[in-house]
């Protein structure tokens, strides 16, 4: 039997937000991150969509066939199933999905949705601890629509896992926001 994984490109990354005891790195070839929106959430979070001039890093995390606490977390997503197309150092044969919105079922991120800042400095603490800063540089250049307002809640975090961050950490998320011109509020 094939090994399940799930390949984690936002806050999965973060390997304080779950307790999946098995994740190695992995890079997803021919996606891309994006800003995104649904109807049913009142702010932005990541998304990915097929996009031949992206690679995006990430983990792949094994989890077990009916995970219930996964797909409560994920609930937004659809699964697309991504075997063919992530590579990573797992001996076995592995059977990957990646969670992706819709298309026709969200837009994108809006003034009216803003992205958290307590839920990028997560997914930003994720990728410097797996991939160090070269690891949030691609994180923040494989990602789309940082045109989007973030809505500063650092100091009474919105997000359900925020995370306690060094000041190394929230520079980084701060200076790259600042690179990209990006809009807090």
């Amino acid at each position: 039997m094939k090994n399940q994984f799930i390949f984690g490109y936002g806050s999965l990354v973060n390997q304080a937000t779950h307790d999946y005891e098995t994740s190695l790195t992995a890079r997803l070839s021919g996606w891309k991150r994006i800003w995104r929106h649904t109807e049913t959430n009142p702010v932005a979070f990541l998304t990915t969509e097929p996009d031949v001039n992206y690679d995006i890093d990430g983990l792949i995390i094994q989890v077990a066939h009916e995970n219930p606490a996964l797909e409560l977390r994920e609930q937004a997503y659809k699964r697309a199933d991504v075997s063919h197309i992530t590579s990573h150092d797992h001996p076995g044969p592995t059977h990957i999905h990646t969670y992706t919105l819709v298309r026709d079922q969200h837009g994108p991120a809006s003034r009216d949705r803003p992205i958290l800042l307590s839920y990028l400095d997560v997914v930003v603490q994720g990728y410097f601890r797996e991939f160090g800063e070269d690891g949030v540089q691609h994180f923040f250049e494989t990602t789309e629509g940082w045109d989007t307002p973030v809505l500063d809640d650092r100091a009474d975090p919105s997000y359900p896992r925020h995370q306690k961050l060094m000041p190394n950490e929230t520079g980084l998320t701060d200076s790259w926001l600042a690179k990209l011109s990006a809009v807090v509020k």
